[in-house]
């Protein structure tokens, strides 16, 4: 697997999280002759262009066939492939709803299903293409992981945790060229354990996915204003690590669910209802996402920027609920 450290963490942000995820897949095929990968029709969008070319025999094109692709993936999972399929966040999670619900929830097959410009990341394309409502699907399907790697580097971590790993999981990808970059050096991941990247201070930020790089920021911006910040970075969105957020509560006054998803259904219900169900003390908890509207398309940044989730934002909706 390619070293993590400052030079290759940038340089995969540059180049984006869908290639990223291509070189990672790419990088295990080469190790692995049992990793599989499937695209319904993306293979250059997602990154798998070169492994198609140099390990034909572990592609599979289906088409644009997104349902038939997942019972596809199903098959080859039970005769044991490690099998990878990805294809666009709507698609994926809604399109072949069914058949993720019946071939991974319910037969519990280990596909690795891979959404791809989850999020807002697909831009110009739109509410066709916009990634925001799958966790609220996704969640509400037994026997499914959902992990939601912070940047370019956890997404090699997450792929390559991912062979092996006999349960079916739902890979959610947000960002686009340029991502922001979490991780410079090596650190120790593992599939439902969250990662603290800043303790200290009675406000802590909770996020998952490149969402985690823009609270990182902000936690930096609102340190000039002598307001500490910690951050957790919160990649596998289910099974939750309540012994993290047991410490964020007992650690924190205040806490701040960030994700690139409709309020409804995500991250931050899922945290609210464990709170609810689990928490012995009072703590303070505020959700900002998605609001209950369909937008408007346009640049990736610039809707980041619209909807409040570039670091002003997050640093600004954090200010506004300390007033």
């Amino acid at each position: 697997m390619i070293e993590i450290n400052k030079r290759n963490a940038r340089a995969m942000a540059r180049m984006g999280t869908r290639p990223t995820y291509g070189q990672a897949v790419s990088a295990c095929g080469k190790a692995d002759k049992n990793v599989i990968a499937l695209s319904a029709d993306l293979g250059r969008s997602s990154g798998l262009d070169r492994f198609s070319q140099e390990y034909p025999d572990q592609f599979i094109n289906t088409g644009i066939a997104e349902q038939n692709m997942v019972g596809i993936a199903a098959g080859l999972a039970r005769t044991g492939f490690d099998v990878f399929a990805s294809t666009f966040a709507p698609f994926a999670s809604m399109r072949a709803s069914e058949q993720v619900r019946m071939n991974m929830g319910y037969m519990r097959e280990p596909v690795k299903l891979v959404a791809l410009g989850s999020g807002l990341s697909m831009g110009f394309l739109g509410n066709s293409h916009y990634g925001l409502e799958d966790l609220a699907v996704l969640r509400a399907i037994p026997n499914i992981t959902i992990v939601s790697p912070a940047d370019c580097s956890e997404i090699h971590k997450v792929i390559q945790s991912c062979v092996g790993y006999r349960e079916p999981v739902y890979i959610r990808l947000t960002g686009g060229l340029n991502a922001p970059v979490v991780y410079e050096e090596d650190y120790q991941f593992q599939i439902g354990k969250a990662v603290w990247l800043r303790q200290g201070g009675t406000v802590c930020l909770l996020s998952s996915g490149t969402t985690v790089g823009h609270c990182l920021a902000a936690a930096r911006e609102l340190e000039q204003e002598k307001i500490d910040v910690s951050v957790l970075n919160m990649h596998t969105i289910k099974p939750l690590d309540h012994e993290a957020l047991q410490q964020a509560a007992e650690q924190h006054d205040k806490i701040f669910i960030v994700e690139e998803h409709f309020k409804v259904g995500g991250l931050g219900d899922a945290v609210v209802r464990y709170y609810n169900d689990h928490l012995n003390h009072r703590v303070s908890v505020h959700c900002h996402g998605i609001k209950d509207m369909f937008l408007t398309t346009g640049d990736y940044s610039y809707l980041l920027q619209k909807n409040k989730l570039d670091s002003s934002g997050i640093a600004c909706f954090v200010r506004e609920q300390l007033s």
